[in-house]
């Protein structure tokens, strides 16, 4: 053999053994270091996100789907975050959420329901909107608010194609997360992997790869193991101690801490914050409030829905390392509860 040829093999080997280690380095996990610099909270210094205001047209079902969209700064395709406000509510009592998210580089989408929203009880008279609020946590709204979610998630494939669209090219939807709050948790539990406990009949949309799940609650008719035993989607879920609306008295809190143990193992978290009510995850509180909001809850909300994000639309080590290590805890108050599995 020649000394060209030599070399040559030498270096095929170098180059060989450089790439294995290289393998072996990536799939190890993030030292402890890493994981204790990675901060959910922390934004870049420069432009804020941008704002948009859009309404998807269902011409099939007549209905239209207010938008409210938070771009990143950066014009590369970013992960989508879409998320479904509660009963009577709109995308407008939860731009803490979208605000943040989107600065952290995801497109934050939150959805408007028709006949669920802030229409129900705006025009009505004090007297009547309790009833009507209760009318309107109906079965058909359920249904509409599922399908909501599929034709939003077509519409924003089209507008990510189609030229000269402001969400054009913006948008990384092979890593799409779910997020809601009351009804639309229970909206995000539908389409994100709960059973409906009939063979032929499911709303899970398995574009969603992560759903973050606010104020859960396990059906009435079907046993919790049977509705959630079999859920594959990572889940994050969050409430509090007071996550009650005892005027609507829909869920108990027997209700809402019976989903966790039913999940099975693999990607499944709990948050449970002390003292917090059912407003604790919108921008102000509710009428009927009776404690005052600690300000730490919305630190906590918004890094951890930011780590458990990273890991599972970014499938980024340190965050997972965070997340499942002493992480929370740095971040949580001493009375709150913290679980994974």
């Amino acid at each position: 053999m020649g000394l060209k040829q030599k070399t040559i093999t030498k270096c095929s080997a170098a180059i060989r053994l450089a790439c294995a280690i290289a393998l072996c380095l990536a799939l190890l996990p993030p030292p402890a270091w890493a994981a204790a610099a990675y901060d959910p909270l922390s934004v870049q210094p420069g432009p804020k996100p941008r704002l948009l205001e859009l309404n998807v047209a269902d011409e099939a079902r007549q209905r239209d789907i207010p938008l409210r969209v938070y771009l990143p700064a950066s014009n590369a395709p970013a992960p989508v975050v879409l998320f479904s406000h509660g009963l009577g509510g709109s995308g407008r009592e939860y731009a803490y959420l979208g605000e943040h998210w989107a600065s952290r580089g995801y497109v934050a989408v939150l959805l408007q329901h028709r006949g669920s929203d802030t229409s129900v009880w705006e025009d009505k008279p004090a007297d009547e909107r309790l009833a009507a609020m209760r009318e309107a946590a109906s079965l058909s709204n359920f249904l509409l608010r599922v399908k909501d979610v599929s034709v939003v998630l077509d519409r924003l494939e089209y507008l990510n194609k189609a030229r000269g669209e402001a969400l054009s090219g913006r948008l990384d939807l092979g890593h799409v997360g779910m997020a809601g709050h009351s009804f639309g948790a229970i909206t995000t539990q539908a389409v994100s992997g709960q059973s409906t406990g009939l063979d032929k009949i499911s709303f899970v949309d398995a574009r969603i790869k992560a759903a973050v799940i606010m104020s859960p609650s396990s059906p009435a008719r079907i046993e919790p193991d049977r509705s959630f035993g079999s859920v594959k989607t990572p889940w994050m879920l969050m409430t509090g101690t007071h996550d009650l609306v005892p005027a609507l008295g829909t869920t108990s809190m027997a209700t809402r801490l019976a989903v966790f143990p039913a999940l099975p193992p693999g990607g499944k978290y709990e948050l449970m914050l002390f003292d917090a009510e059912h407003s604790v995850f919108t921008d102000r509180p509710l009428p009927g409030d009776s404690k005052p909001r600690n300000p730490n809850h919305h630190r906590a909300i918004l890094a951890i829905s930011t780590a458990f994000w990273d890991a599972y639309l970014r499938d980024e080590g340190v965050a997972r390392a965070w997340l499942d290590g002493d992480g929370p805890k740095e971040v949580i108050g001493k009375n709150d509860r913290w679980q994974r599995k």
